[in-house]
């Protein structure tokens, strides 16, 4: 009997062993897509980030540092940038990462992401002059090199292998080999159910203390399961309670109050810039290919209701009159009044001299995200109030991911309104926020097209003065704002719960899976 109890005490103790080397994550989303290129949907962009590697990585003071690259130098007339790739750097199969592979993953990186077309209008060509380096040759200067390559979130420039960057950059990926610090297991992935990722143990981090996206990307777990399946946020909280989870990536709002309460739970804000909420209109199609029925519906759509439905908690959230993130350097509120400071009855005015004919606006509502859930019901009901007839659809979080790349009329599969939440780099400046971006069929979905706006991006991507860079995004915004490109809804934050015994998360805008023990 005693062998046996002392069997069982070992095998007891090997079993904790072995769970304090699994981290098992509810995140925020379902994982559906898997090519963060593709998609901007953070789900993607957090997959990216466990099993592929950045050139360079932005620290939590918000400063480009070195990732992938070991060493690099501008030209000085600087129109010549060559980068050399730190030794020990292979992907998932063990082939070496080279130059060949970081310009094929930039080329296609550079015809999807709103910051990676401006900058390829300014880059001539790229090559690879050896195993362990690649070259940018610019048609002329520009002053966002660095911060373009080191960009962390939505789209992050991840490297790819080669045959896989070559994928067109209008079709997703089949082939999640990457050269991070996760390995994600193929075979044991099911949309709806888990995704698994392995600690790839070749890999070699960098030596600095990890700083946001950049650092060492240190991994102390054998594996990460993310749980799709746990989509109801009282079982959510049940579960963290009983150990059965450690961490809960976006608890609901009404869910902190009792988060806060357990001891054996800690929340944790790692994202403290926050997000900002906005609603997209859809420029192709009626009613709003109409600018002045843009300008109705955004006069209509003032902050504070959706932030008082959505988060409710008021330590939580702050309207923003700015199209970038308040508190950073381009955060303004040059003119925003058209939404900032107008009412009801000011949308019904506009409206009712804006030729609108009383096409339904189709706006798509996610039934399963919890942080962006109630926002589409604010918007149909000041829209209502505004004079416009409303025709909400509800479907899970995917299928607005996937319909809304479609550019079908809505009574087609096609939509007029979607609602989303953006991390704080993702829209602080007027490169990267992918909203201001007015190219047309080439823009982020919802394709609005004005030349004024992206002759003042342009000129906003080549000047280096900063006071002269303020103007100038100010300048956009206003722009923005006159041709409605989109409704900014106020900034939020929303902290992670975690079981106290899990410690080490990084500040990042996302959620990174590195440096993370479990005492």
């Amino acid at each position: 009997m005693r062998r046996l109890a002392l069997f069982a005490a070992l095998f007891a103790a090997f079993t904790a062993s072995a769970q304090d080397k699994v981290l098992r994550v509810v995140p925020h989303s379902n994982l559906n897509i898997l090519d963060p290129i593709w998609t901007t949907q953070y789900m993607a962009r957090n997959h990216g980030y466990m099993v592929y590697d950045t050139l360079f990585g932005t620290d939590e003071k918000n400063r480009i540092q070195p990732q992938m690259v070991e060493k690099w130098s501008e030209s000085p007339d600087h129109r010549l940038w060559t980068f050399t790739l730190r030794p020990g750097l292979a992907f998932h199969d063990a082939r070496p990462v080279t130059g060949e592979d970081v310009v094929a993953s930039l080329e296609r990186w550079g015809k999807r992401d709103a910051m990676g077309q401006k900058l390829m209008t300014f880059v001539e060509r790229m090559d690879a002059p050896s195993p362990n380096s690649f070259r940018i040759f610019l048609r002329e200067a520009c002053g966002f090199v660095l911060e373009a390559l080191g960009k962390p979130s939505s789209n992050v420039p991840f490297i790819m292998p080669k045959r896989v960057a070559e994928t067109p950059a209008d079709k997703q990926i089949d082939d999640a080999t990457g050269s991070g610090p996760y390995i994600f297991a193929k075979e044991d992935f099911k949309p709806g159910d888990k995704a698994v990722y392995i600690k790839n143990t070749k890999y070699v981090p960098r030596q600095e203390p990890p700083s946001g996206t950049a650092g060492g990307k240190q991994v102390y777990m054998d594996r990460v399961e993310w749980n799709l399946a746990l989509r109801d946020a009282q079982a959510q909280v049940n579960a963290l309670a009983r150990g059965e989870i450690d961490v809960i990536e976006q608890p609901a709002f009404e869910s902190y109050p009792a988060l806060q309460a357990d001891k054996n739970v800690q929340v944790v804000n790692s994202n403290p810039l926050g997000f900002q909420y906005m609603c997209r209109f859809n420029h192709l199609h009626a009613p709003f290919n109409n600018q002045k029925v843009r300008q109705a519906a955004l006069a209509a759509m003032t902050q504070e209701p959706f932030l008082r439905a959505q988060v409710g908690i008021k330590e939580f959230y702050r309207s923003c009159a700015s199209m970038f993130t308040c508190n950073t350097p381009y955060g303004s509120a040059k003119g925003s009044d058209i939404q900032s400071k107008s009412n009801i009855k000011k949308a019904q005015e506009l409206l009712k001299t804006s030729g609108y004919d009383g096409t339904p606006v189709v706006i798509m509502k996610p039934t399963d995200l919890a942080a962006i859930q109630k926002l589409p019901d604010v918007a149909a009901q000041l829209l209502r109030q505004a004079g416009f007839k409303v025709d909400l659809q509800a479907m899970d979080w995917n299928t607005v991911v996937t319909r809304r790349a479609k550019k079908d009329p809505p009574a087609q599969g096609g939509w007029n309104i979607f609602c989303t939440a953006w991390v704080a780099p993702d829209i602080w400046n007027p490169l990267a926020n992918p909203a201001v971006g007015a190219l047309g069929e080439k823009s982020w979905f919802g394709w609005p097209s004005d030349a004024e706006l992206e002759k003042l991006r342009d000129q906003f991507a080549r000047e280096t003065d900063e006071p002269k860079k303020k103007a100038l995004a100010e300048s956009i915004q206003t722009r923005a704002f006159e041709i409605a490109t989109h409704a900014p809804l106020g900034e939020f934050i929303e902290p992670l719960a975690a079981r106290r015994n899990v410690t080490g998360f990084v500040t990042g805008p996302g959620n990174l899976y590195w440096n993370i023990k479990k005492n």
